[in-house]
């Protein structure tokens, strides 16, 4: 077996929202990232949602985050393979990511990972009902539509739209989420989708609470927790040596 033997799952860190502090957590993701054994990684898989809001003109990306992406340039020189998944707030990034070596995947994206399948993804608008959500996200999605934002909104505006847009989300409001087990839409997708695929985990971010489920297939769902309240570093490292994964909630 080779020596990189371990993956990472992380979602919902939200860098740069205005609540709570900011740098505080920027300065625990960053921890999170160094703490990362290089020479035994394989993969690094960004979930969505790791910045609070993104937003890429052809010249022009949101300022700041240095020590985010030098952590993150530092892993893929040590030969660790990132790849991130585009969040509801980080969904405009286009080149830059890319240029850095990120790898950009769609969700839900089956990945073969030691032996087991993953379906992965933000987890967001999937499965049954959200129909305004699902119109709006294909909206926010669309080429033309980005292309025409970009044309007409000058940047320190659509910063400000987005900013404001974001900070009147569930996050910003500090609102829990009740995951509805069963009759979760999430759920119902996994189930049906599993029962069209061989699946042998479903790894999800979005709805900031932590889910464990075995499901009817024998498929297993995860979702990850965010990283709002202090001192929590929630991530899932799965070990392709055991097959073991295991989820923390701390890294301090």
């Amino acid at each position: 077996m080779p020596g990189r033997t371990l993956v990472y799952f992380v979602s919902d860190v939200h860098l740069g929202l205005a609540v709570g502090d900011p740098a505080e957590r920027e300065a625990r993701f960053v921890r999170f990232l160094d703490s990362i054994p290089k020479d035994k990684t394989e993969a690094l898989y960004m979930l969505g949602d790791i910045w609070d809001f993104w937003y890429e003109y052809r010249d022009l990306v949101p300022k700041g985050y240095v020590k985010v992406f030098s952590a993150l340039m530092d892993l893929m020189e040590a030969g660790v393979k990132v790849f991130f998944f585009q969040g509801n707030h980080d969904i405009w990034c286009y080149h830059y990511f890319e240029d850095m070596g990120i790898r950009i995947l769609k969700q839900p994206c089956l990945v073969e990972i030691g032996g087991k399948t993953f379906c992965l993804g933000h987890g967001d608008g999937l499965g049954p009902g959200h129909f305004w959500y699902k119109v709006m996200r294909k909206a926010f999605h669309n080429r033309i539509c980005q292309r025409l934002f970009s044309a007409l909104i000058h940047p320190t505006l659509a910063f400000a739209i987005g900013k404001g847009w974001s900070h009147k989300s569930r996050v910003a409001r500090s609102v829990d989420y009740v995951f509805r087990g069963e009759d979760e839409p999430l759920y119902k997708f996994a189930v049906d989708y599993s029962g069209k695929h061989h699946v042998d985990y479903f790894v999800f971010g979005h709805f900031h609470v932590s889910v464990d489920m075995q499901l009817p297939t024998g498929a297993r769902l995860l979702v990850l927790k965010d990283w709002m309240k202090p001192q929590s570093s929630n991530f899932i490292v799965f070990d392709l040596m055991s097959g073991c994964v295991g989820i923390s909630q701390n890294i301090e």
